[in-house]
């Protein structure tokens, strides 16, 4: 506790006192004599202080180890080295001496070994290398130089963001990144980048547009974007088609030549390498984890751009304007089919609406599809991959997305209703009825399939999908479904 300030000032003036009186007494000491008593005084604290330390002393070819750098786990002394050091965190950056010395030689190799490789997250596994990275092609290894006193690792990932899902991963090329200090075992460079690269792989279900767009195209905007494209992508298991296919979007993010891995035979080294994509949600972007807090709207915008689509917002309808709102009805030819699509263009074009059918399929012009949905307002289709193409719609235009029967609607949701929320759209989603679906043609109606999906759902993604995606289709009921059509264009005013 603190004393009466009275008794401070009289106790700073004695205090004053008695320091000028110590002064003059040490100006009667000749500089001489004042040295070797020093000298001497030092010399007894050494003294006592190793006596004292006895056995704790960190014997001599220890402490050689640690200033080499190596690690030695479970060892109490060099653990109790670096115990020291974490419990000195408060010292200034000038200190000096051995435990500072030793604080910061740890330090350094700790961070110098961080891992490369993290294999924590739920989606997607990604390695991230800095130094001098060599990728060899016709080879499934990244190797890192490293120096002799730091640890060799190497690690196995399949660079591709569909993590557990083995039918996928099938189709992804295994790699293998390793650090290494054998200089014979690093090849030479032919050709030496002075960019970052980012290598995944395009397998999967490469071709099906949601799976291009969710597990490749969005994890590359969001693992690619901060090098404000200043990086060079790295693809195996791709084909030229859907390179071809998807060109305008890559250029978008990296002004270098795609190389194709698969092709390439000599030695790329690069100072930064990414292996594999970051990816946060199906079909979508956490903002929260995505740089310069990007989201599904940046995306959209830079698609749009790539693929050259001028309108940005959609028409705005007035009471007394003319215009028709473009409807486009996706239709699909083998499943989840509309049976009835001239009875839907009928009742389509009786509100007001100019309707256009289109099909995306594997083969379709993207340029050329990209356009057409562009230039509508309103999108409608049964869930399936074509409703992906919701990402090239203008902001404020609407989405309605018919649901089978079966509990689909929450991966409904997830796919594509979650999505055109977080891109400025306006959601609607059109769950039908018994007698909407061409699975009372197939199944008894007092049965699992209609009085109990949960069952089909717990035999597994295979049963499902057979049931309520490979063999449903849809006739819908036009007077029950005109009430969504009709809140549509109310959206649009």
């Amino acid at each position: 506790m603190a004393a009466p300030s009275s008794f401070g000032r009289e106790g700073e003036k004695a205090k004053l006192a008695y320091e000028a009186k110590l002064l003059k007494g040490f100006s009667r000491f000749e500089p001489r004599k004042l040295g070797q008593a020093l000298v001497i005084g030092c010399s007894m604290v050494m003294v006592t202080f190793f006596l004292m330390l006895g056995p704790s002393v960190i014997p001599f070819n220890k402490f050689e180890g640690i200033m080499n750098g190596e690690t030695r786990d479970g060892d109490p002394a060099f653990n109790q080295t670096y115990d020291l050091c974490q419990q000195r965190g408060d010292l200034s950056s000038e200190g000096h001496g051995i435990n500072h010395l030793l604080c910061t030689r740890n330090v350094t190799e700790e961070a110098d070994m961080k891992p490369v490789c993290d294999f924590s997250d739920k989606r997607s596994d990604i390695c991230e290398l800095k130094g001098n990275i060599r990728i060899r092609g016709n080879s499934s290894t990244f190797l890192s130089e490293i120096s002799t006193s730091q640890r060799e690792q190497s690690w196995t990932i399949k660079p591709h963001p569909r993590k557990g899902d083995l039918t996928a991963l099938q189709h992804v090329t295994a790699m293998s990144v390793k650090l290494s200090s054998n200089k014979e075992e690093l090849p030479s460079c032919s050709i030496n980048h002075t960019i970052p690269a980012i290598f995944f792989s395009a397998g999967g279900y490469m071709g099906n547009i949601f799976h291009d767009f969710t597990d490749i195209l969005i994890p590359l905007f969001i693992t690619s974007t901060s090098f404000r494209t200043e990086v060079q992508f790295l693809i195996s298991n791709v084909q030229p088609w859907w390179l071809a296919k998807y060109k305008p979007y890559l250029q978008q993010l990296s002004k270098y030549e795609v190389i194709d891995f698969n092709k390439i035979e000599n030695v790329h080294c690069y100072p930064h390498v990414i292996v594999g994509l970051r990816k946060h949600k199906e079909m979508s972007i956490d903002p929260s984890r995505a740089p310069n807090s990007y989201s599904m709207v940046d995306f959209s915008q830079i698609m749009k751009k790539s693929y050259g689509l001028e309108r940005q917002v959609a028409t705005k309808l007035g009471d007394n304007q003319a215009k028709k709102p473009r409807l486009l009805i996706i239709a699909r030819k083998f499943t989840r089919s509309f049976m009835n699509i001239d009875e839907i263009v009928r009742m389509a074009e009786d509100l007001g609406y100019e309707a256009v059918v289109a099909e995306a399929v594997v083969s379709s012009n993207l340029v050329r599809f990209s356009h057409i949905v562009n230039s509508c307002d309103v999108i409608m289709g049964v869930h399936g991959a074509g409703l992906t193409n919701l990402v090239f719609l203008p902001i404020n235009s609407v989405v309605i997305q018919i649901v089978p029967l079966g509990g689909l609607e929450n991966i409904a949701w997830i796919d594509f209703g979650r999505p055109a929320i977080e891109m400025k759209l306006r959601y609607l989603q059109y769950v039908i009825s018994e007698e909407e679906s061409t699975l009372i043609e197939q199944f008894d109606r007092d049965g699992p399939v209609f009085k109990d999906p949960g069952s089909i759902h717990r035999q597994g993604w295979l049963a499902l999908r057979k049931i309520y995606l490979d063999h449903q289709n849809v006739r819908l009921d036009v007077n029950r479904f005109k009430s969504v059509l009709i809140q549509a264009i109310q959206f649009l005013h």
